[in-house]
């Protein structure tokens, strides 16, 4: 019996490969970019780790989304145990259905317009910028009132982009440095701005949780941009993703969330059939938490990690082993 991981992103696996193997444990790996497999074939044994993401179209994997979503059913039609299972994959990779799920769940998110063509965005922007609490924005200094689009199937927070004028949003969408959503599907967001803490930018907060179960958090500077994948393969080459030399770090490990948001979040991921995750949020000045990102596909930061004496890798592996223990000992006897 093995722990098999499906995954597209082979710098992503390395981390997990290590801790896998610093443990002991029998595992494999599942590349998904392209293969097949016949509907009426038993899955092998063991335990199935999903961790798909949704920026693999950024990394030519078009359509491993898609085809790793037939996989999962396919091993849940078995009776496979899957960690992250086939809706995990539905939340990781619509941030729609993500918002959908989070309000159902009582979790409070940005106030979003889902738009579908570009003619669309720009009429949805005046729409969402005659809407602004004007007074809110005009005690920052300025007349201008921001507002965020991100597609809808991003990851890493990989286009999203922040516009204070419905002109300027127009000029990129018509513009040389525009990129039409994977899916065709825009998100056009109220931007939250997040108080600045001393010395560093404003603050964004992710929660890490391994087996559904809060392990700890991650205060991220978002003050040079949004894209915040924090795995070490994003350090390398990216403005936006090295821990720096600044008084504070880009990423900060702290132990403890608010109880009563740990708790909704905990209910949010077992009513998902979610048990590895990264949820992101942020404060604005009053100090209303607003969450934005479910990212299945969950990744640590190892310079962090390090300063705070923490591993969330180590965790993960454990916790898969120990899953692939359960699983073998409930296996019925051979007759």
């Amino acid at each position: 019996m093995h722990i098999h991981v499906i995954h597209e992103n082979q710098a992503w696996l390395e981390p997990l490969a290590k801790a896998l193997d610093a443990e002991g444990l029998p595992w494999r790996e599942w590349y998904v970019e392209k293969g097949l497999f016949r509907l009426d074939r038993e899955p092998s044994d063991g335990i199935f780790y999903n961790r798909m993401s949704a920026s693999s179209h950024t990394r030519g994997h078009r359509y491993s989304p898609e085809f790793t979503a037939s996989t999962l059913a396919w091993l849940a039609a078995h009776g496979a145990r899957i960690i992250n299972g086939p809706r995990a994959l539905d939340l990781e990779i619509s941030k729609v259905r993500q918002y959908a799920a989070l309000n159902a769940a009582g979790i409070r998110t940005p106030r979003t317009t889902v738009v579908c063509g570009k003619d669309e965005v720009i009429m949805s922007a005046r729409l969402d910028f005659a809407q602004i609490p004007w007074d809110r924005y005009r005690r920052w200094g300025g007349e201008e009132a921001p507002v965020i689009l991100k597609p809808n199937r991003g990851g890493k927070g990989l286009g999203v982009r922040l516009f204070h004028t419905e002109d300027a949003l127009a000029a990129y969408l018509d513009g040389p440095e525009f990129e039409a959503p994977v899916d065709g599907i825009y998100l056009l967001q109220e931007y939250i701005r997040a108080p600045v803490l001393g010395p560093s930018g404003p603050i964004i907060t992710r929660a890490e949780f391994i087996g559904g179960k809060f392990v700890y958090a991650v205060e991220v500077d978002t003050s040079e941009g949004f894209e915040l994948c924090p795995a070490d393969q994003c350090a390398v080459g990216d403005a936006f993703c090295p821990a720096g030399e600044e008084p504070r770090a880009k990423f900060t490990i702290i132990d403890d969330i608010d109880a009563g948001l740990k708790a909704q979040y905990e209910a949010f991921l077992a009513a998902n059939d979610i048990e590895v995750a990264g949820i992101e949020f942020i404060r604005d000045a009053a100090g209303t938490a607003y969450t934005y990102d479910v990212n299945t596909n969950t990744n640590y930061n190892p310079e962090a990690e390090a300063r705070a004496g923490r591993s969330a890798i180590r965790e993960l592996a454990r916790f898969l082993g120990s899953e692939l223990a359960r699983l073998s000992r409930n296996r019925p006897a051979a007759e």
